[in-house]
């Protein structure tokens, strides 16, 4: 049986639980703690000789959690020779950082850090990188089935996600080797220092020259100090075990008063020292480094440190608990003020859950609206990631919660989505349909009824709802390029008609100015033809363009002043200029809406004069029993006749109109 089953089979101690705050999250952790003494009496050696008694340092209920906890700390450094480099490592906003900047912190913390230094920081890398993917990954499922996939059929793979599960994986081979590689050491450790102590006790028994043993004594503390970690299960019960026979040994020393005097003095300095940067570390502003250099001072006045003589025992262990006290007081309150911003970020975080469920129970028919209460509950799900951590306890019910409130509104809007698809395949038909139409009239030559065409089923395609977003932009390029074709031929054409149309400007100022100085023979019937060959080789030029159409004004008026010399009945000079106007009308782009026009014009005229006709012949009637030759009858009748032949003129205008149609 060992050194240090025999101590706690001897002792019958049961180890007790105690509650310690973790230094990372606040939250109590419970480890295993044994309540022996730092310092116990000696066992005296010789009866007849005095013992020198080493007081037990006292300490009262409200200090036994503070020094228990700190002790505990250092149990668990033991077995840890990374503890200095993992308090070292700073702690970052995980919770703030994206999925790659996660990666890529994994990353550097196995590059530069030992790895039994990064466990905490890996585990909240871990846990955040968990979190954020598969919120990610729920907002791709979604986008899937929106564009018509099938839940189960659903698949996603991630670049970053590969990138940190080939670090995660890394992180855990190289634990697993540390573990294995530390459970060997600890092992051979616990033996170095076990036999140590059986060395100890045999310093008691030995026939030499006391100032030999007291060397070899030293020499077992070195040995002992610079010996690495042991098993943490074993830290307590072997340290008071080796403590014990230290103890024993300086009861050992009264019989060379000189050397245990000298050794109580150089103990005294040190952990005069270890006060003095204790009582530092209390004005110390940074709590946490405070706290975790005490635990360091703690283990040196343990492990390192021996004992004082009686008369300075007391006093300056209860200075040095004074300074501990005032640490662990500014730290159990820096722990409260964390615990504040943790309740404050709940808070928060239920808030948005709020909103989310409230979005949710909105009602909302169109996709407009539907995209409105998607970017809203996104800003929600980014405030909800970076309002920092809440309490452990209730960490995983608000995640929870969170996830339910956003699948729920997932599954409303999937099921509206899902209404619209075979929606948005009819709508694919039509479109589909206007594309059929464009393709096939984009080498149309009639300008006139496919360009009209073309507006129409362009307007059309606007009033078409949505599509699958799968096919939106390949049927709209599709239907863009049909329409495009026809639009830039007939462009092109209009751009070299309007050449054309420059040219016959040019031609017919020329013809005008000819015209302006042609001279009339007085020959009626000669006239009369050149005048027409004049008006046909002006309309055998052709069109000029429509800002130059003021031309045939002056050529109208030309023309009436050259038939104003001939000796011709009014109405066959009228029916000539006419004509002429007919085909200027009949040759424009709006042709068919100004026939449209002049036909109307002209019916209206004739029921102008009708009517005039009408009311002359019923005003004859008031002229009863007057001659034929009264001359207000005779006007009455000349009046008639000349709007019989306007009537008659204008009935003519109106079938040129109709010949053209």
């Amino acid at each position: 049986m060992s050194e240090i089953d025999n101590l706690q089979k001897a002792d019958g101690k049961e180890e007790n639980k105690l509650p310690i705050a973790n230094e990372d999250t606040g939250e109590n952790t419970s480890l295993e703690n044994n309540t022996a003494s730092t310092e116990e009496p000696p066992t005296a050696i010789n009866k007849e000789e005095p013992s020198v008694e080493i007081a037990k340092e006292s300490k009262t209920p409200e200090d036994e959690d503070v020094i228990n906890e700190i002790e505990e700390s250092n149990a668990e450094d033991a077995e840890d020779e990374g503890n200095k480099e993992r308090h070292s490592i700073a702690v970052k906003e995980y919770d703030k950082m994206s999925l790659e900047s996660l990666a890529i912190e994994l990353e550097k913390l196995l590059k530069n850090e030992k790895i039994q230094a990064i466990k905490s920081h890996v585990n909240d890398i871990n846990n955040e990188f968990k979190t954020k993917f598969q919120a990610f990954l729920d907002e791709k499922k979604t986008e899937f089935l929106n564009d018509g996939g099938n839940e189960i059929d659903f698949y996603y793979s991630s670049p970053v996600q590969k990138r940190f599960k080939t670090a995660y994986k890394a992180y855990r081979n190289k634990l697993n080797e540390h573990y294995k590689s530390l459970e060997k050491n600890l092992k051979q450790n616990l033996a170095d220092k076990l036999e140590i102590i059986e060395e100890l006790k045999g310093l008691l028994n030995v026939e030499e020259n006391i100032n030999t043993t007291y060397k070899h004594f030293k020499e077992l503390q070195e040995r002992w100090r610079n010996t690495g970690p042991i098993p943490r299960d074993k830290y307590n019960n072997a340290w008071n075990s080796y403590h014990h026979h230290v103890e024993r040994f300086y009861d050992f020393l009264h019989l060379n008063r000189d050397l245990r005097d000298l050794d109580f003095k150089h103990n005294l300095d040190k952990k005069l020292k270890i006060i003095e940067r204790a009582e530092e570390l209390a004005k110390d502003d940074n709590v946490m480094r405070a706290f975790r250099e005490l635990q360091e001072l703690h283990k040196m006045w343990k492990e390192e440190l021996g004992p004082v003589s009686r008369e300075h025992r007391e006093a300056i262990w209860e200075r040095f608990k004074a300074a501990t006290k005032i640490i662990n007081d500014k730290r159990q309150e820096y722990y409260k003020e964390i615990d504040k911003v943790y309740e404050k970020n709940l808070e928060n975080k239920l808030e948005i859950i709020l909103k989310i469920e409230a979005i949710s129970q909105q009602e909302s028919k169109t996709h407009s609206a539907w995209q409105k209460r998607i970017k809203e509950v996104e800003t929600l799900r980014n405030a909800f990631f970076n309002a920092g951590k809440v309490p452990l306890k209730v960490n995983e019910s608000t995640w929870a919660k969170f996830k339910d409130s956003v699948r729920a509104f997932n599954k409303k809007k999937n099921a509206f989505y899902k209404g619209l698809k075979k929606e948005q395949y009819d709508n694919l038909q039509k479109k589909l349909e206007l594309i059929k139409i464009a393709e096939d009239n984009k080498d149309s030559e009639d300008t006139k009824v496919t360009t009209a065409l073309m507006k129409k089923i362009q307007s059309d395609w606007k009033k078409i709802g949505h599509v699958p977003r799968k096919d939106s932009d390949k049927i709209w390029k599709q239907f863009k390029t049909a329409c495009n074709y026809y639009f830039d031929k007939l462009n092109a054409n209009r751009n070299a008609a309007s050449q054309e149309q420059h040219d016959a400007y040019n031609k017919k100022q020329e013809l005008l100015n000819t015209l302006k100085d042609l001279s009339l023979t007085g020959d009626k019937d000669k006239d009369l033809a050149t005048l027409k060959t004049q008006i046909d080789a002006w309309k055998n030029i052709g069109r000029v363009p429509n800002d130059k159409r003021y031309i045939e004004g002056k050529f109208n008026k030309t023309l009436e002043g050259l038939f104003s010399s001939l000796k011709m009945d009014k109405n066959t000079i009228e029916m000539i200029k006419y004509e002429n106007k007919l085909d200027n009308l009949n040759s424009s782009d709006n042709n068919t809406r100004n026939l449209d026009n002049e036909r109307v014009f002209i019916r209206k005229k004739i029921d102008e004069v009708k009517s005039q006709i009408n009311q002359l012949e019923n005003n004859l009637q008031f002229f009863t029993n007057v001659d034929d030759d009264n001359p207000l009858v005779k006007e009455v009748h000349n009046n008639i006749a000349e709007h019989k032949k306007a009537l008659a003129l204008w009935k003519t205008k109106l079938s040129k109109v109709k010949d053209l149609y």
